[in-house]
């Protein structure tokens, strides 16, 4: 084993710890257990809640998936991830003030909670609840395998030994920490993630002979690769833009992120996150694929995409050095494992067991089932990626895109638009899932799109008409903030 490089990764996973058992004693020192366990208690300043943002969201796509898609494909995929850049701002600017207020309003803790006060249906209530299991499943696992394989490349493990040591890290401070040590922990995790692309960035430019260099090299194997357009031609303008759709304006549908868009203190937090996570998730987003690209001509031959980041970063750094910049792999995969495990656990113990089964629940009995949950679910996602896909980036990219479809019209036309209703929720949400899961199966990049565009325009359609179509059995009575009751 290397102890180089391991080391600097004991260090960041006993800091990881540290802020867990911190932030448990928050927990105890707080009356409202599922505000606190779950939201944090709405305390979020302005770094914290960019940085929360930027961690949930950059994942092991972005740091292992993503480079390793930019290794094969050039710097066409540069330029697709670029598309991630006005993520935070779009969130943020368009879900915003409204937004937090209303969940304050309908005392929502979970994305759940906030369509259950929009919609008051019961049916909108399950219909939801059983998308985000069901898809964040998919996410976590991906996830989950990515932790892995990094653990695995850096210390020679198996990758069971390396899985069994990443789940039970995460579980154990998701368990104890809650919602407030996954939010502090982001924040370290997304400074280490900063620096750690600043330095491979450096160190890869170097080891290369200097950008010319590389940009020579790259275009004497295949000139294609420092093209906009992918090593096959593949990446279309039509494709590109419609993957903005996917990793920009469509994540504000994604509930791991919209339930962030809950937790800030103030109007000046949210304002001061707009600005350092638009400029953060630029510089890690450029930096991370630009190093994927430009290891084919350090690394050439390299068969297993999602090895690329650490084998360059062992390449081309001192060993001291690279355990210290793979701690920023490892923080991304760590920071949206956290999120996507409390949030899947928020679904089933607040939308569904204190919904439906038990709303009486004693703050002890709550608690006790928190934790339970969050441990079986953990355990049951370990058991699901014993068996892992060879490219993680698309298992986890087709969790985004059917959550995207099911929840960006519920969630941002119910903000704006009073006539929405219940109805036209259910009918986005059963047709954003629908046609996603069969698009994506049999007729994928339908017309050279992306294969979200079509569910999230279907999904569009649907709410809007069922919507009208309705509107006439609603009576003032039953209307309240724009919503509709009953």
């Amino acid at each position: 084993m290397n102890w180089e490089v391991v080391i600097p990764q004991l260090i960041f996973l006993a800091s990881i710890f540290i802020i867990g058992f911190w932030a448990s004693r928050k927990i105890a020192s707080k009356s409202n257990f599922l505000q606190e366990y779950f939201l944090g208690s709405r305390e979020l300043g302005g770094l914290i809640l960019a940085m929360t943002m930027i961690a949930t969201y950059g994942s092991a796509s972005s740091f292992v998936g993503g480079p390793g898609a930019a290794y094969s494909q050039g710097l066409g995929w540069v330029l697709l991830a670029m598309s991630q850049v006005a993520t935070g701002y779009f969130v943020l600017m368009i879900l915003g003030k409204k937004f937090a207020i209303k969940s304050r309003h309908y005392k929502a803790v979970t994305l759940v909670d906030y369509l259950k006060g929009r919609y008051n249906s019961k049916a909108v209530v399950l219909l939801s609840a059983l998308s985000i299991i069901i898809f964040l499943f998919s996410a976590m696992t991906a996830q989950w395998v990515g932790g892995a394989r990094l653990i695995e490349s850096l210390t020679g493990l198996s990758y069971i030994s390396a899985l069994f040591i990443f789940a039970v890290s995460v579980i154990i401070y998701v368990i104890i920490g809650g919602f407030r040590a996954v939010a502090v922990t982001d924040t370290l995790q997304g400074i280490v993630m900063f620096f750690g692309t600043l330095i491979i960035l450096a160190g890869t430019i170097i080891a290369g002979g200097g950008m010319g260099n590389i940009m020579s090299d790259l275009a004497n194997e295949n000139p294609n690769l420092v093209s906009p357009f992918g090593h096959d031609g593949s990446l279309t303008p039509l494709y590109v833009s419609s993957f903005w759709i996917l990793v920009g304006v469509g994540v504000v549908g994604l509930p791991q992120v919209a339930v962030r868009a809950m937790s800030y203190k103030d109007s000046k937090g949210m304002h001061r996150a707009l600005i350092i996570g638009t400029i953060v998730v630029a510089f890690m987003m450029f930096g991370m694929h630009l190093v994927g690209v430009m290891a084919r001509p350090i690394l050439p031959g390299i068969e297993v995409a999602d090895s690329v980041m650490p084998m360059i970063a062992m390449e081309v750094l001192p060993a001291w050095l690279a355990g210290i910049v793979l701690a920023a792999p490892m923080a991304a995969i760590m920071s949206t494992v956290d999120s996507l495990l409390l949030l899947v656990s928020s679904t089933v113990v607040k939308d569904v067991y204190l919904n439906y089964v038990n709303p009486e629940a004693a703050r002890k009995k709550v608690k006790t089932i928190s934790f339970g949950v969050t441990a079986v679910l953990g355990i049951s996602v370990f058991a699901l990626a014993l068996s892992p896909p060879d490219l993680l980036i698309w298992l986890n990219l087709f969790a985004f895109g059917g959550l995207e479809s099911a929840f960006i019209w519920p969630v941002v036309l119910g903000l704006y638009w009073a006539k929405g209703n219940k109805y036209g929720a259910m009918a986005s949400i059963i047709l954003g899932v629908g046609t996603y899961s069969v698009i994506h199966n049999v007729w994928p990049e339908p017309f050279g799109m992306h294969t979200v565009t079509l569910p999230v325009f279907i999904s569009f359609l649907g709410y809007v008409i069922a919507s009208l179509l309705t509107d006439r059995s609603v009576t003032p009575a039953n209307m309240q903030d724009g919503a509709v009751k009953g």
